[in-house]
């Protein structure tokens, strides 16, 4: 960037991520070393967490012969730097026309989804990938890494390393003391602000350590464990391996050590195909683990999820977090969760289905930090010891075995995408029955005949293309 007086700098970021923090220090830099700084911000709508533009001019005092008029908003092709908290968050500076080849782009890698890229019935993310090319392509200069691993590492926020990386770029006329001191002003979280600063700071100057490999996940460490791992390594090709130790983990933590078991049983009687194995060794994990209320509940008032909780809202050991949650169980639902004779006698029955429905025809806000509602959760996840005798367990399995029996009985590259079709269910409430339905007219048409293994991805492809399931249609119709 040519240097000029003017320096003009808008902030992308989500709510929560210290957006306007940030834009403070920015100022208070500029006018700690005699520069006419203004910030304003407009807030987003809730794309995420709420995503707002932060923008910030300064003009050095005294260089012109009256006070400047600074800009409530950055103008396209007329911003010198541009920082995004998240990567979606600059392709989204891109796309306004804020990065030009007179910018300097400075953007976390990271991902924070957002809800249309999470509920879409297939892989609805957007492509980072893409996002990535067009910020080299489109700035003068860019500065991308994981800001949000640097400041877990830290300890600290992404503003702070983002103040980083703007004073490691050397876009600014000032020394590196004067961003530090302008923490120090601030007055919040100072020395854990300098070190997610002094992180930022590494990055940006391409000093930045390594980030730490993910570690592979264990094998089961229990006597139980340990025998049905014994059993994958002489009965399974090794292509299925990673992802059948996965399943036993998964459906020992659902149920127990003879439902994994149960699990083995299935995975060998398919053959041994590698191909037909590897696929069938997800995907009928996934399945065994459906997620009725017991799981959810278990899921909801686990020690884990209340901890990653306070880390990820970064709460101190002395302070109180409240977890509120929206949850709708349906009737249907809460009559699976039954012994099968009594759930079926009351979803067979009219009467009883008429009087009760109206009691669970809306959600609930359930605060599951609050006693009341945390011993109600886990005396229903405790409700798992009996969940072989709930009326939805035996609804599952019987659609489990009608699916392995489908592709046992079908040719190797056939029996492979038969397996796949599990994709599309997932969930519960509506998006299992919605999934679930597509899955099933699917499966109708195969057993009419005529479908060929690539027949059979297409029509998938199409029942993940949209909720409705017009993609579908077309395709059953064609």
């Amino acid at each position: 960037m040519a240097r000029r007086e003017r320096i003009t700098i808008a902030v992308l970021g989500l709510g929560g991520q210290g957006g306007g923090v940030l834009a403070d220090w920015i100022v208070q830099l500029g006018e700690a070393n005699n520069y006419v700084a203004q910030g304003t911000s407009v807030p987003g709508v809730a794309q995420r967490t709420g995503a707002t533009v932060y923008y910030i001019e300064m003009f050095p005092a005294g260089c012109a012969s009256a006070p400047p008029v600074l800009a409530l908003m950055p103008v396209p092709g007329d911003v010198d730097v541009v920082l995004a908290s998240e990567l979606m968050e600059a392709g989204r500076a891109i796309l306004r026309g804020f990065v030009s080849k007179d910018t300097l782009l400075i953007g976390s890698t990271h991902r924070v989804y957002a809800i249309d890229e999470k509920s879409a019935m297939g892989d609805g993310r957007a492509s980072g990938e893409r996002i990535l090319a067009a910020a080299q392509e489109r700035a003068r200069r860019f500065i991308g890494f994981d800001m949000d691993d640097a400041a877990a590492r830290t300890g600290s926020v992404i503003s702070s390393i983002m103040f980083g990386a703007l004073a490691g770029s050397g876009i600014l006329p000032f020394p590196r003391a004067a961003f530090e001191d302008a923490i120090r002003a601030g007055g919040k979280a100072i020395e854990t602000n300098l070190q997610g600063f002094a992180a930022g700071f590494d990055a940006a100057q391409g000093k930045g350590g390594t980030p730490q490999e993910t570690p592979r996940a264990t094998a089961p460490t229990t006597a139980a464990g340990r025998a049905l791992l014994a059993r994958i390594e002489a009965n399974l090709p090794r292509e299925a391996h990673d992802f059948a130790v996965e399943g036993v983990k998964r459906l020992m933590d659902y149920q127990d050590a003879a439902y994994a078991a149960l699990y083995l049983d299935r995975l060998e009687a398919l053959g041994t195909d590698p191909a037909l194995l590897t696929e069938a060794a997800r995907h009928l994990a996934l399945w065994m683990s459906y997620e009725d209320t017991i799981r959810v509940a278990a899921l909801k008032v686990r020690a884990s999820r209340f901890a990653r909780v306070r880390a990820e809202v970064k709460a101190k050991d002395d302070q109180i977090v409240e977890l509120t949650e929206y949850m709708h169980p349906r009737l249907e639902e809460v009559c699976e969760t039954l012994p099968t004779p009594i759930g079926r006698r009351i979803l067979a029955s009219p009467g009883l289905t008429r009087r009760l429905k109206p009691l669970f025809a809306k959600g609930r806000h359930v605060e599951t930090t609050s006693l009341r509602w945390f011993l109600m959760l886990s005396l229903l996840a405790g409700w798992r010891r009996w969940r072989r005798g709930t009326l939805r367990y035996r609804i599952e399995q019987a659609r489990i075995e009608a699916w392995l029996a489908l592709a046992r009985a079908a040719e190797p590259d056939v029996a492979v995408e038969i397996v796949k079709c599990q994709r599309l269910i997932k969930g519960y409430g509506d998006t299992f029955e919605r999934g679930l339905g597509n899955y099933e007219r699917i499966v109708e048409r195969y057993r009419k005949g005529g479908l060929a293994a690539a027949d059979i991805a297409r029509l998938r492809e199409a029942a993940l293309a949209d909720e409705e399931g017009q993609a579908l249609d077309q395709a059953l119709a064609s």
